[in-house]
């Protein structure tokens, strides 16, 4: 969906792609998983570096 962003001090439209992430506290740290998050955001946001 499209939706307004506020960029250098006005509102932009951008795509914007809702995630959501599901883990089992009794396996994995929940640091570990909002690292994890932040990966595939970056991976996602600049999706050249992965062909690096």
């Amino acid at each position: 969906s499209i939706e307004p962003v506020w960029h250098n001090g006005q509102f932009v439209p951008r795509p914007m792609l809702p995630l959501s992430l599901s883990y089992d506290h009794r396996v994995i740290d929940g640091a570990d998983a909002a690292r994890f998050l932040r990966f595939v955001v970056e991976a996602l946001e600049q999706p050249l570096t992965m062909l690096l």
